[in-house]
């Protein structure tokens, strides 16, 4: 499933090309996505400028001056760039077509993701209104990581992949943040003082911004605007590596399931 690195190199991939242009047309072949896709969406962007693209959580938010147009990639979207007239494949959904022929392309095999429409202010939709802080935010600070987890009894990997408390932080980062602050994963979160909670949020904005700059974390599905798949796989220290050497003290790499998710840990390095 696309995380937040995945998302943020799709939004830097696809920005250079189609910012600053106007819609000339779009095609929606399929539009039994997770949600239905807008009938009227092709009028609604039609000869409208894209001013800019950003990202909230997974979700990229097209600002346009009559409103916002959200995408979110679901479990095995991807947004391609091309030219007008190019050739679409089963699972091309939609097509967005620019006033100089550039060309994105929405492909979703499993459909689980969404392309949706608001003409309110963007971050109070029902699917923003809720989510946490950017983890690369200056919100997301050990004061406030530890406002939120003192007398939480959950585990802290769970808790740090709650949407409400930061958003996208998903399955590998976690693994990979936890082990990176010498973290184990089942400990309670309200037991992390705040020496923890300062390396923890670190951890996290580290592991997030080498996966960005590396293009994400390609182990199925994902590859770029471009097609290129992400590299942070080649970096990753726990996740995945059950029964492997611990790549820093030769212990071998613990798998457990923490809230019916993978886990991975070293229980020597990890306390």
């Amino acid at each position: 499933m696309p995380e937040l690195p995945e998302v943020e190199t799709s939004r830097r991939g696809i920005s250079p090309h189609i910012e600053g242009k106007t819609f000339a047309s779009v095609v929606v072949r399929e539009s039994r996505l997770r949600w239905p896709v807008p009938a009227d969406l092709a009028a609604l962007l039609t000869g409208r400028r894209l001013r800019r693209i950003d990202r909230r959580g997974k979700y990229l938010l097209f600002d346009l001056e009559n409103g916002t147009l959200l995408i979110h990639l679901g479990m095995s979207g991807n947004l391609r760039i091309g030219q007008a007239g190019l050739a679409h494949g089963k699972h091309d959904h939609l097509d967005f077509v620019f006033d100089d022929n550039t060309l994105l392309r929405y492909n979703d095999q499993r459909k689980f993701g969404a392309v949706l429409w608001t003409a309110e202010v963007p971050h109070a939709h029902p699917l923003l209104a809720e989510l946490g802080p950017e983890p690369l935010s200056a919100d997301f600070d050990p004061a406030y990581l530890a406002g939120r987890l003192a007398g939480r009894q959950v585990p802290i990997k769970q808790l740090i992949m709650d949407s409400h408390i930061v958003v996208g932080v998903g399955n590998i980062y976690a693994n990979e943040s936890l082990f990176l602050a010498g973290i184990l994963p089942t400990r309670p979160a309200g037991g992390l003082d705040a020496d923890d909670c300062a390396r923890l949020s670190a951890s996290i904005k580290t592991v997030l911004e080498q996966a960005i700059a590396q293009g994400g974390t390609t182990l199925r599905d994902f590859t770029d605007a471009q097609g290129k798949p992400g590299y942070f796989k080649q970096s990753l220290r726990v996740y995945g590596r059950g029964g492997e050497p611990c790549l820093s003290c030769r212990e071998p790499v613990q798998h457990l399931k923490i809230g019916q998710r993978a886990s991975y840990f070293c229980p020597t390095c990890q306390q």
